[in-house]
């Protein structure tokens, strides 16, 4: 049986002025996080946004797809940081995510380059993350040794 995970928001007002708050996780790990329009289209201001959460899910759940395949790879990390960029702009008339890049720098012994690309590459078209996006948002996964 599955986990099923929940987050609770509210808003008020209109889109372009009104404001609303990501008020709780099933989790509990954080809450009362403001949300905007501004921040998804302009300046954060010490808000968040659907794609800077989106892009937190990417970098975290990629970070995992690419630890299990360095793992069965017999090259564990010592070390790996993962940045993900989503971006959110204007498509078709309207405003959509358009991309997610992933960044990962990794330490890890007896790598070679080949299989670190080969290995990153398979992480970003599987981690469960990029499959939900995929077909609908760019992928790119940009990895380097650290």
């Amino acid at each position: 049986m599955g986990l099923t995970s929940f987050a609770e928001s509210s808003w008020s007002g209109d889109l372009a002025t009104g404001s609303g708050s990501i008020d709780y996780v099933s989790s509990g790990a954080f809450t009362r996080m403001p949300v905007s329009w501004l921040a998804r289209t302009q300046e954060h201001k010490g808000k968040t946004s659907p794609e800077e959460l989106l892009a937190a899910a990417h970098a975290s759940c990629f970070s995992m797809a690419f630890a299990a395949r360095l793992g069965k790879n017999g090259t564990p990390p010592q070390r790996m940081d993962v940045r993900a960029e989503v971006t959110f702009d204007q498509k078709d008339g309207g405003w959509a995510v358009t991309k997610s890049s992933l960044t990962v720098t990794v330490a890890a012994e007896g790598l070679d380059e080949a299989k670190l690309q080969e290995l990153a590459t398979d992480a970003r078209d599987n981690c469960p993350i990029s499959q939900a996006l995929k077909g609908n948002v760019d992928l790119e996964v940009h990895a380097s040794f650290a």
